[in-house]
């Protein structure tokens, strides 16, 4: 756990002790709260880097320009040699809203800019010279610069767990993150918390995205983790049984307490049978679940999963998540993430994602 008001050497420890652990991706989100704004702080944590990729959790649309978003996103894929992921959303903390003196419309309306928008980001991203009249936005002859360095572009990651942005992630994402459904006060829907409904969104997901699903990495936040045989004080030790207990009880995919070899298995067959491979923990976690990311890369070394034609799907990678290390059409990746969300909790979220996706070239633009 770490305090308030760190320092710059602090922030970039961060970044390096998540380098360090052995995961690769450092993400922030975007809210109006104790938290250093995310496209400067991402941008210290790859200058404090080499391999840790970086990324939004996602970026609130509402809260940027479109073509300025465009803009931030492609100069911090430069300023990282490539190593950007891009996460976007429509918007739900309320509160945001307040603070930013913007009205918080019905879902429709702010799922509707988003969609516009993102499109809208994809071509400044890709065509030289963008005009575009929309029901939101409108603009003439725009050009950003600097150009990807990924190539088309960055990843992008949508958000959202209701039926019409899951439509949206199928077709505009490569990463698909199915957080809970929100209610009208910005909080989520208890019963999309459940195995069940995840099932059930996964399944909408593969339907919408059809032949695209193959090529999708499905990701899950979960809210609170922690390992009931790690190193810990009594008291910790006795709630994280306790909370073990609870959710044996109530299965949910957004929360995890067990053994270190408990979960190693619970993550191996979620992932076996939802095809789940991109867990997002809290920071508080990073430490005790690093042996864990550490044994799920051992598995898929010494078993690694196959296709249909017999050709193993995983291939270890380790710490080669630059652009330039990363253009090996005839691979797949096996990857480790972390995700750090809020300066003061230094690393809420964590990510491990340990199973395969394809890597496709994504040349250094010279």
């Amino acid at each position: 756990m770490v305090s308030r008001g760190r320092s710059a050497e602090h922030w970039r420890e961060v970044a390096r002790r998540a380098e360090s652990l052995g995961y690769d991706v450092l993400l922030m989100p975007d809210h109006i709260t104790d938290q250093l704004a995310p496209v400067p702080a991402l941008a210290a944590a790859a200058a404090a880097t080499t391999t840790l990729r970086i990324g939004s959790f996602v970026f609130d649309n509402d809260y940027r320009d479109p073509v300025m978003l465009a803009k931030e996103a492609t100069t911090l894929d430069l300023l990282s040699d490539g190593r950007l992921e891009f996460g976007i959303g429509a918007g739900w903390n309320r509160r945001d809203y307040r603070q930013l003196g913007i009205p918080y419309d019905p879902p429709k309306l702010r799922v509707d800019r988003m969609e516009e928008a993102l499109a809208l980001i994809k071509r400044l991203w890709i065509e030289r010279k963008v005009t575009h009249r929309g029901a939101f936005y409108r603009i003439a002859d725009a050009t950003v610069l600097p150009r990807p360095t990924q190539r088309p572009h960055p990843p992008v990651m949508v958000g959202g767990g209701g039926p019409r942005m899951l439509r949206i992630a199928a077709r505009e994402a490569q990463i698909v993150a199915l957080a809970p459904a929100v209610n009208a006060r910005g909080g989520p829907k208890l019963r999309t918390l459940t195995v069940a409904s995840l099932a059930e969104r996964i399944s909408r997901l593969r339907h919408v995205a059809r032949a695209r699903f193959a090529d999708l990495e499905l990701n899950v936040i979960v809210f609170d983790a922690q390992v009931t045989d790690a190193r810990q004080s009594l008291a910790q030790m006795i709630a994280a049984r306790l909370k073990a207990t609870v959710t044996a009880l109530v299965e949910s995919p957004f929360f995890l307490y067990g053994s270190r070899r408990g979960l190693v298995e619970m993550l191996l067959e979620r992932r076996e049978r939802a095809g789940v491979s991109y867990i997002a923990l809290p920071g508080t976690a990073m430490r005790a679940f690093a042996p864990i990311v550490a044994e799920l890369r051992a598995s898929e070394r010494t078993n690694p999963i196959r296709d249909g034609i017999g050709n193993a799907r995983v291939i270890i990678r380790c710490k080669s998540s630059s652009a330039k290390s990363v253009a090996r059409s005839s691979r797949h990746r096996l990857s480790c993430r972390i995700t750090t969300s809020d300066y003061t909790a230094a690393a809420r979220w964590a990510a491990c994602r340990w199973s395969a996706t394809p890597v496709r070239p994504r040349p250094v633009v010279s």
